[in-house]
C-alpha cells in the first residue's frame, strides 16, 4: 500500500527554496547520483544513499528536497522511492536542473560529489 506525503505543488515550488536546497553539499549529491539514475531505474530508494551519510542525516535531507519540490517521495510500505520532479523543475525554470547538473558533472571530483554504486532490489 502506497502513503502520500505532502509535497507542493508546481507552482508552489520557489526559486530561493531550489537553489537553498542545491547549496548543501548532500543534497547536491543526492540530487546528482537521482539525475544519473532517473533514466534506468526511474526511482530510488533510501537505503541507496546510505553512502551519502547516516540515516537520519539522510531523512532530513530527504524532507528538505521533497519540500522544496526538487523531488517527489512515495512511501510503499516500509520503503520510500523517490525521484526527480524534472517536469515540474522544467516548467518553473526551464534550464535550471539541466545546468546545475552540468555543472556538477563538470565539477564532480572537485565538489567531492560521489557516484553511488546501487544494487539491484
Amino acid at each position: 500500500m502506497s502513503r502520500i506525503l505532502p509535497h507542493p505543488t508546481r507552482e508552489q515550488i520557489e526559486l530561493p527554496g531550489v537553489m537553498d536546497c542545491l547549496s548543501d553539499p548532500i543534497r547536491l549529491a543526492i540530487v546528482y547520483n537521482l539525475a544519473k539514475r532517473e533514466k534506468e531505474v526511474g526511482e530510488l530508494r533510501c537505503g541507496d544513499f546510505y553512502g551519502l551519510s547516516g540515516k537520519s542525516n539522510l531523512a532530513y535531507h530527504f524532507t528538505k528536497l521533497r519540500e522544496a519540490g526538487l523531488m517527489e517521495t512515495r512511501a510503499v510500505g516500509t520503503a520510500r522511492l523517490m525521484k526527480l520532479r524534472r517536469e515540474d523543475l522544467e516548467s518553473r525554470f526551464p534550464g535550471l536542473l539541466d545546468a546545475v547538473l552540468a555543472s556538477a558533472e563538470r565539477d564532480a571530483e572537485r565538489l567531492q560529489l560521489p557516484v553511488l554504486e546501487f544494487t539491484e532490489a
